[in-house]
């Protein structure tokens, strides 16, 4: 699964590879690699109230939808009620899993996911991420392309790139999504697109 756009939320990553290196020259003159800067990228569609469906979806290896149609069965305890009682969570638990058991997933798979993506924003909490690395590949001045040194993971929605001391850069960021959690919403691609004027 990709998704791509702008995003409004998250956390500000530095991505530090190395500094500003001259590459091989090129028809046009030298190309440098310089070291870009990731922001945010860790939004969550309105229709899931906070909770990262991308990934928790991506990890179970089901499509959102059918994450979204199981979870609809379910009724979450509050962020300060102290959680379900046991009653309630069995319940939960049959109700994802009339679902998502359909598609192969297990309860133990379930668990270990949902362990994972639970968090309390409001609390300061955020699910496990890692900031992915790039470089901008600049050609007098000009952004010709992007090279991805780590793809990172945890992003939920495509992240901001900027590229320091070059303006109007506004690439298209690609994510992949997948059960291996080191690399569920990793970056899989930054395309170059025209200059914000």
């Amino acid at each position: 699964m990709r998704i791509s756009g702008p995003l409004l939320l998250g956390v500000v990553a530095m991505a530090w590879a190395t500094p500003s290196v001259r590459a091989a020259d090129a028809p046009g003159g030298p190309v440098t690699r310089v070291p870009v800067v990731f922001s945010e990228g860790h939004d969550t569609d309105p229709r899931d109230h906070g909770r990262p469906v991308i990934l928790v979806a991506g990890a179970l290896a089901v499509p959102p939808e059918v994450f979204r149609e199981a979870f609809s069965h379910v009724h979450p305890a509050g962020p300060d009620s102290g959680g379900p009682t046991d009653e309630e969570a069995r319940a939960n638990k049959a109700a994802l899993m009339s679902v998502l058991g359909k598609y192969g997933v297990t309860n133990d798979r379930l668990n270990e996911v949902s362990n994972r993506y639970r968090y309390v924003r409001s609390h300061g909490q955020m699910w496990p991420t890692k900031a992915a690395v790039a470089n901008a590949l600049v050609q007098n001045g000009v952004v010709t392309g992007y090279e991805i040194v780590s793809r990172g993971f945890g992003y939920s929605s495509p992240p901001t790139v900027t590229v320091p001391d070059v303006k109007g850069v506004a690439p298209k960021v690609e994510l992949s999504f997948g059960k291996d959690f080191e690399a569920n919403g990793s970056v899989s691609a930054i395309t170059v697109t025209a200059d914000k004027k």
